[in-house]
């Protein structure tokens, strides 16, 4: 049975999701343009757990008549339990850039990179109790020893109110538990393929191993059956390139 990438992510941020060591997630909120996320999202759902979604990117059906503001309202009165967020620069203490490279983030005369911007990033950061951290590329180019920019730290200051911080990072090639205490991550799996020293050659920031560093667990078949049958249904008309891609399925003309 060939299990893709996307799966085996969705799979996996959906264990996180219902990781039992954690604080309950009850509502959760997912951004634009993250479809892999959105499938954890509707994994659990459609296995019966009671969360409620509110699905920024989400045609028909979202919650939001007013967009972004309705969800930083929401996450300003401890409302949303769990949100995602990635970077296009991540280091070893969770702080995430999403303004760009260089001194003058793409405008350096040494040049650099312009990054999306930050948005509600720093935000949603402080303000929901769990962060997953999900950035499919695994590289030395992402996952560096210090970010350029900071538009959103992943501790703070004693003294300085944040509800939550990082629960962990997930890759296309591992799962990372991040330790808020240390501000340091640790590998929690590596997926099909992986070892330790690759994991480390390909990973700018330094991290904690144990002798031993179990596999990240396939989907079930079960698992497998919801995502390319009912999720998919749900994420056609929102995700239509992600869905032929991963699932080989189109819309109806």
């Amino acid at each position: 049975m060939t299990i893709k990438l996307e799966e085996r992510l969705a799979a996996t941020l959906a264990r996180l999701i219902l990781d039992p060591a954690a604080p309950p997630a009850r509502h959760i909120a997912v951004g634009a343009a993250s479809p892999i996320p959105a499938a954890a999202c509707w994994l659990v759902k459609k296995q019966g757990h009671p969360v409620r979604l509110s699905l920024l990117h989400k045609r028909t059906g979202n919650p939001f008549s007013e967009g972004s503001r309705e969800l930083f309202d929401l996450t300003g009165q401890g409302r949303i339990d769990l949100f995602f967020l990635g970077g296009g620069q991540i280091d070893g203490k969770a702080n995430l850039n999403l303004v760009g490279t260089g001194e003058w983030p793409g405008g350096s005369p040494q040049g650099g990179v312009r990054f999306p911007g930050s948005f509600g990033s720093a935000f949603m950061y402080f303000m929901t109790p769990r962060t997953i951290l999900f950035r499919e590329e695994h590289s030395p180019r992402v996952l560096v020893p210090q970010v350029d920019n900071i538009s959103a730290p992943g501790v703070s200051e004693p003294g300085v109110f944040r509800r939550g911080t990082a629960q962990a990072l997930v890759t296309g090639k591992c799962v990372f538990a991040f330790h808020p205490e240390r501000a340091r991550f640790s590998l929690a799996s590596l997926h099909p393929g992986e070892t330790v020293d690759s994991i480390r050659a390909a990973t700018g920031f330094d991290f904690d191993a144990a002798d031993d560093v179990p596999q990240t667990p396939d989907p079930t078949e079960a698992e497998l059956a919801l995502l390319r049958g009912p999720i998919c249904d749900e994420m056609l008309e929102t995700y239509p390139e992600f869905c032929a891609r991963v699932f080989d399925r189109k819309l109806a003309a």
